[in-house]
């Protein structure tokens, strides 16, 4: 992803998804591309924004903070995030933020 989302006017909310990876793609490439694709599918979910250098930061915004739990919860999310902890992740954190205010060109 090489552009920056456009996003709505706030108030909406983001989650900060940051992670170190463990050896080895271990499938990892193909499906967070699939997860990329069933995100865009999830109503509210606004775009991603994403880099992978010794830490990855995946930054995704959301309309309401429903959306996001429904994205959690998603059947085939679910199953990706146990493979990740289990497989793909050496450490991750995951936070939820609510955008109030932004600016920029």
């Amino acid at each position: 992803m090489s552009e920056l989302v456009s996003t709505p006017i706030p108030p909406y909310y983001t989650v900060i998804f940051t992670s170190t990876r463990t050896d080895g793609d271990n499938g990892y490439d193909e499906t967070s591309t699939r997860m990329v694709e069933l995100a865009k599918q999830q109503p509210g979910f606004l775009g991603m924004e994403s880099v992978r250098e010794d830490i990855g930061i995946t930054v995704s915004y959301w309309a309401e903070l429903e959306d996001i739990k429904n994205w959690k919860a998603n059947a085939e999310h679910l199953e990706v995030q146990k493979t990740g902890r289990k497989l793909w992740y050496g450490s991750y954190k995951v936070r939820i933020a609510k955008v109030e205010r932004e600016y920029g060109n």
